[in-house]
């Protein structure tokens, strides 16, 4: 990730309040992983009653600490980017300790939490608050209910695991999908944000520069995963071999799902074929312009 602009300095540790900017605080979840960078980043938006997006995993000590943080307050929204579980499960407990409303994202039920918003907010939709005003765009890709946030009065976005400032996104088949991840960053581009809070990482000062560089990241993947491809089929395994050379052990099913999701766009646009439907099972050749193997 070297040619990636990502800082992986990260201010404050697990449980503390950190003053961001005028309207905006973070509290870090104490679930640090490969994937999660130092851990969830919790965002509390306004003064004296405020919102909080991305309550983060059904930690108990992580709660404790966004209570404690907005003791004195009175919490009026709760707002989710996405239903992943390092995200939302400890929006239930907190919506039931202070009686919040809970908008964001699309729903989901899991087996083990239940995510139901009071409010689903569409592309354009807007809570606000005596001093913020948050609105959503909806970025589907790394999961299709992604949302990100502007927040009007200082010109930022809260863009969960769409932009990160650690690390590019994994994409996932089948919630996670390719082409509506690039098209989302590419809408990206066209809006004017002077800083992104991620939901992983420190923030992202220079917006534009990082959208611009992912995007040019995932574009030179794709060419060098069509050109791992030829005529005798390949497994994922056999292509992150190729593509992939001197991987971390524990980061190899990442990019092994990362492969996936751009096999699935490149069949989907007709620059790859599979044996059968594209799947992490499935052996993929390149594709001829009139179809079947070049």
């Amino acid at each position: 990730m070297s040619e990636l602009p990502f800082d992986l300095t990260l201010e404050g540790a697990p449980g503390e309040c950190v003053r961001l900017s005028p309207r905006v605080r973070r509290v870090l979840a104490p679930n640090p992983s490969p994937f999660t960078f130092r851990g969830t980043c919790t965002y509390i938006i306004g003064t004296g009653e405020v919102a909080v997006i991305d309550p983060g995993p059904a930690d108990s000590a992580h709660i404790e600490a966004l209570l404690a943080a907005v003791s004195g307050e009175k919490l009026r929204h709760i707002l989710l980017t996405h239903t992943h579980l390092d995200h939302y499960p400890a929006v239930a407990p907190l919506a039931e300790a202070t009686g919040a409303m809970v908008a964001g994202c699309r729903g989901t039920n899991d087996s083990a939490f239940a995510y139901k918003p009071d409010r689903v907010l569409e592309e354009g939709e807007r809570i606000e608050g005596p001093d913020y005003t948050l609105t959503a765009l909806a970025t589907p890709g790394h999961a299709a209910n992604h949302l990100c946030y502007e927040l009007k009065e200082e010109k930022a976005l809260f863009s969960g695991d769409h932009v990160m400032g650690w690390s590019t996104s994994v994409v996932i088949p089948p919630d996670g999908n390719m082409g509506d991840y690039m098209a989302s960053l590419r809408r990206l581009l066209d809006r004017d944000h002077d800083i992104y809070w991620p939901g992983h990482g420190g923030p992202v000062t220079e917006p534009k520069r990082l959208v611009r560089a992912l995007l040019q990241h995932r574009r030179q993947r794709e060419k060098t995963i069509l050109a791992a491809l030829g005529e005798e089929p390949l497994t994922i395994d056999s292509i992150v071999e190729r593509v992939y050379q001197g991987i971390a052990e524990n980061l190899r099913e990442a990019a092994a799902q990362s492969t996936l999701a751009h096999l699935c766009d490149l069949v989907t646009r007709g620059e790859a074929a599979s044996l059968g439907p594209a799947s992490r099972t499935a052996r993929y050749f390149r594709a001829s312009p009139e179809g079947g193997a070049k």
